[in-house]
């Protein structure tokens, strides 16, 4: 879906300009996402497999819930609005504790420049995986696996072909997280 996006500077400065999300992708104007990743109380992460006819990284592994921020949206109305857009989960943002903004710039070919801030949340998913519904035209499947084995798979990228390629970095910062969010249960 092309939606209307609000356009910012390359320190997230906003601009003052919005423009269709295949134009600021088309010409790699930065803009804004949210990420939700969720875990489980026993220690397992909710995965979103990519739906197949996605332009970019088609049927790869990737975060629980993900999406654009509309242009005038805030940025937690938009993570809500994203959760129940893709999973059909009802929260309030109360649930969602950010752990920080990630720049990420992906050049998939010309005319598909990724040029984005990562508003990144983690939240307890309080409801099973069968009473999840995939948004069909988003997402191919969902699964829950273990931390441990998400953080071997992306850590050491023993399974580099299988993830979304973003930065170590990210994917560490995600997995400490719920780590010590689960440790203090």
């Amino acid at each position: 879906m092309d939606e209307l996006i609000d356009i910012c500077d390359a320190n997230k400065k906003p601009t003052g300009k919005t423009a269709l999300k295949s134009e600021a992708h088309k010409n790699g104007w930065f803009h804004e996402t949210v990420h939700i990743w969720f875990y489980t109380i026993n220690g397992k992460i909710l995965l979103q497999q990519r739906g197949k006819h996605k332009s970019v990284f088609p049927l790869l592994w990737d975060v629980s819930v993900a999406g654009h921020v509309g242009a005038g949206e805030k940025i937690e109305d938009a993570a809500i609005r994203e959760i129940e857009e893709e999973i059909a989960l009802h929260i309030s943002f109360n649930n969602l504790k950010k752990i920080g903004i990630f720049k990420s710039e992906h050049k998939h070919n010309d005319s598909l420049i990724d040029r984005e801030f990562h508003h990144t949340f983690i939240a307890m998913l309080h409801k099973p995986l069968n009473q999840l519904t995939k948004q069909k035209s988003e997402v191919e499947a969902l699964a829950l696996t273990p931390l441990l084995k998400f953080s071997e798979d992306t850590w050491g990228l023993a399974n580099s072909k299988k993830y979304v390629p973003h930065a170590t970095e990210y994917y560490k910062t995600i997995i400490k997280a719920i780590k010590k969010e689960l440790q203090s249960l």
